[in-house]
């Protein structure tokens, strides 16, 4: 039977295999890319899966290039899976106007306004689609699902796993827009793809699902890393507010705050090996 995917390329590493991946999506009626790490020890049977949500401008590539995360995923035995940051190739009107609203900054919803409203669903191709392809054609252990991201893929991360507890078992981010209705990014980027309705964004937005949610010793505890010379600190990200949403929850949530780290993958590489660590240490139990 042929795969639903075309191999762009596969690579040796720490003893796994990066492998790039191209395939035609049902949920965003277009052609997607995505990158997987195969640790080692799944030529032994299924591993737990971390899925990775990168930030504005990344694609599928960024992450298993920059973040240094294949040497610890494959001591731990861990999958990593990476998406593309949106759909592309389709020539909408005004997707490339712009580097935070349209090609690469899909923002992880599903849009609901014309024209994104066709292809734009990515909170669905990561939550359902790209899932089921990985379970099924990779050794993944679907069981045993962790997610995580940076920026833009932060907020996505923290969304999704947050609304998802029976997927995700683990959450963390990296530098995420914490509370996306409250600054610019989001709110550019909200008002596109799902309108003025703000009973949408608020399903979208980490900040308000943190503060509605009613079961919170029953979810994963998240993990967040922000750099204080972070140049987006101030205007876009506002952790602060997810920590008192937290707070006012009893969400549990440990914010570590870094003096002197930005945004970049400088600072994303050197809490990495934390960060999986914390997946590992969830989806091991």
């Amino acid at each position: 039977m042929s795969q639903p995917f075309e191999t762009i390329s596969q690579h040796r590493c720490f003893g796994g295999t990066v492998g790039f991946y191209r395939h035609q999506a049902a949920s965003t009626a277009c052609a997607m890319r995505f990158a997987v790490f195969t640790p080692p020890q799944a030529r032994a049977g299924r591993v737990p899966v971390l899925y990775y949500l990168a930030g504005l401008t990344c694609t599928e590539e960024t992450f298993m290039i920059k973040a240094g995360a294949q040497r610890v995923a494959a001591e731990l035995g861990m999958m990593l899976v990476a998406p593309d940051t949106s759909p592309r190739g389709l020539n909408l009107p005004g997707e490339s106007e712009s580097w935070d609203f349209g090609v690469g900054a899909g923002f992880y919803v599903d849009a609901t306004e014309s024209p994104w409203s066709k292809h734009f669903r990515m909170y669905r191709y990561v939550t359902q689609e790209l899932r089921e392809l990985i379970a099924a054609h990779f050794p993944a252990d679907a069981a045993r699902s962790g997610i995580f991201g940076h920026s833009m893929g932060g907020h996505g991360a923290l969304v999704l796993g947050l609304r998802n507890p029976d997927i995700y078992r683990s959450i963390s981010a990296f530098a995420p827009v914490a509370a996306p209705s409250q600054c610019p990014w989001g709110k550019k980027a909200f008002g596109g793809y799902l309108g003025a309705d703000h009973g949408q964004w608020a399903q979208y937005d980490a900040t308000q699902l943190a503060t509605a949610i009613k079961d919170a010793g029953r979810r994963p505890p998240l993990l967040v890393d922000q750099g204080l010379a972070d140049q987006f600190l101030a205007e876009q990200l506002h952790p602060h507010l997810l920590e008192q949403a937290c707070q006012r929850s009893g969400l549990k949530l440990t914010l570590r705050r870094h003096e002197g780290y930005d945004h970049g993958y400088y600072f994303i590489s050197t809490v990495m090996e934390d960060h999986l660590r914390h997946h590992a240490q969830i989806l091991n139990r």
